[in-house]
C-alpha cells in the first residue's frame, strides 16, 4: 500500500460498527488466556485496538499503523496505549509478541508468504498470529471501481491505483500449516445494511478508494465519484425501506504455536 495516502479517519468511522464486528469475531476465537505483548498491526484509528485492551488489561498493547491521520485519531482518543508509526510492511517488534492481530490491514501488503513468516519469527514460542482479510474483490462494488479505472478516460491519471488482494483460502491453509501447529481459517459472508444516499460509495471512501482518490484532483475526485456512483446505484439498488443490503465477504485465520 502506499504510504503516503490520506486517510480520513471519520469518513471511515462513519459504519463503526460494522467494521468492528469482523475483529470482535476474530478476537472470540483467539486462545491465549494472559499474553504480555498484544500487537495490532494495520491499527487504524485504534478501535480494535481499545477492544483488545479490554480482553487483555494486563498485557503490553501496541498499536501500529503508517497513517499519521489515524494515529492521530487513536492517540486522542484512547492516550494511554502505545502508538507506533511505522509502515506495516517492514515493522519488526524488539520483543516478541504473544499475539499480533491485524484486522483488515495486510490485503494492501504484497508477497504474503514472506510477511506471514516474518510475522510468525516475530511470535513467542506458544504465541497466535489472528488475521482478517477482506475476500470480496471480485464484488460489484470492486469490479465497477476496476472497469471505471482501468477504462479510456481515467486509466492514466488512477496507473498504479490498487485495492489490495488476498490469495485463496487454500493457499492461506498450506501456508499457516507450514507455520503453525494449529491452524483455523474460515470465510463469513456479512449482510450488511447500509442507510444514507449511495451508501456503498460512501462505504467505500472510507478504505477501498483511498489509493484512488489520492491520484486525483478535486475536480477529478467529485467526477469520478459521481460516474462511480451511477454504477453502485445500478448494483446496490435502494430497496423499499430506503436501505441498501450490501454483502461483504471476509476471510479469518489464525495460527497458534509457532513451529
Amino acid at each position: 500500500m502506499e504510504s503516503k495516502v490520506s486517510w480520513e479517519p471519520e469518513r471511515y468511522l462513519k459504519y463503526g460498527s460494522l467494521r468492528l464486528r469482523p475483529a470482535l469475531d476474530l478476537l472470540m476465537r483467539v486462545r491465549h488466556d494472559s499474553p504480555r505483548r498484544v500487537v495490532d498491526l494495520g491499527c487504524g484509528p485504534g478501535t480494535v485496538t481499545t477492544v483488545l485492551a479490554e480482553r487483555w488489561p494486563d498485557a503490553e498493547i501496541i498499536g501500529v499503523d503508517s497513517s499519521a491521520e489515524m494515529l492521530a485519531r487513536a492517540a486522542a482518543a484512547y492516550p494511554r496505549l502505545m502508538w507506533v508509526d511505522a509502515d506495516i510492511a517492514h515493522w519488526r517488534t524488539d520483543v516478541p509478541a504473544d499475539v499480533i492481530f491485524s484486522n483488515a490491514a495486510l490485503h494492501w501488503l504484497d508477497d504474503h508468504e514472506g510477511l506471514f513468516a516474518r510475522l510468525a519469527a516475530d511470535l513467542a514460542p506458544a504465541g497466535a498470529l489472528a488475521v482478517q482479510m477482506p475476500a470480496n474483490f471480485d464484488a460489484p462494488s470492486h469490479r465497477s471501481i476496476r472497469a471505471l479505472a482501468d477504462g479510456a478516460k481515467w486509466s492514466s491519471c488512477l496507473s498504479g491505483a490498487r485495492m489490495g488482494s488476498v490469495m485463496t483460502a487454500e493457499r492461506y491453509w498450506t501456508l499457516m500449516s507450514s507455520l503453525f501447529h494449529s491452524v483455523e481459517l474460515w470465510e463469513t459472508i456479512y449482510w450488511q445494511r447500509l442507510q444514507g444516499e449511495n451508501a456503498v460509495l460512501e462505504w467505500l471512501q472510507g478504505t477501498t478508494l483511498v489509493p484512488y482518490l489520492a491520484r486525483l484532483d478535486e475536480g477529478q475526485r467529485a467526477e469520478f465519484l459521481a460516474e462511480l456512483g451511477v454504477e453502485l446505484l445500478r448494483a446496490y439498488p435502494v430497496r423499499a425501506e430506503g436501505d441498501v443490503l450490501f454483502p461483504f465477504k471476509r476471510l479469518f485465520m489464525i495460527g497458534a504455536g509457532v513451529r
